[in-house]
């Protein structure tokens, strides 16, 4: 079993759009939200990561698959964990369901590329590596 981390939040007025429910984008913004969080579980911070190692995590791919509206005021949980690692990359999944029903309204998963702060290809250093899956 693959470890998890769960990020609660709150549906804010200015995230839905004129229909009044969130917009698409915002299901990124909360992945990078339960991106941190799980770091954080797995026993890092990512900020660390970048000003003391140097390296940084590239977004090369997203994607989501909408499944049901998230609307002002409700509660969501955004479920992270690696689905996949090696010493070049980092393929992080998400599901993200409300948090009163537990009705899935997306899934997905970003792919990352371990780069330095001159945005070129790095590894990920060895210290990370179990934290990784590796």
């Amino acid at each position: 079993m693959k470890p998890t981390a769960e990020s609660r939040l709150r549906v804010r007025y200015a995230e839905t759009d004129r229909m009044g429910v969130v917009y698409y984008a915002n299901y990124l913004v909360w992945m990078e939200v339960g991106r941190v969080e799980l770091c954080k579980s797995l026993g890092f911070n990512y900020r660390d990561m970048e000003d003391q190692d140097g390296v940084l995590l590239a977004v090369a791919e997203s994607y989501c698959r909408y499944r049901a509206p998230a609307r002002f005021d409700d509660e969501v949980i955004v479920k992270t964990w690696v689905d996949e690692a090696n010493a070049r990359i980092a393929v992080f999944a998400y599901e993200i369901r409300l948090a009163e029903s537990g009705r899935v309204l997306a899934t997905g998963h970003t792919r990352h590329v371990f780069v330095n702060q001159r945005m070129e290809r790095t590894r990920l250093p060895q210290k990370y590596h179990a934290m990784f899956g590796l």
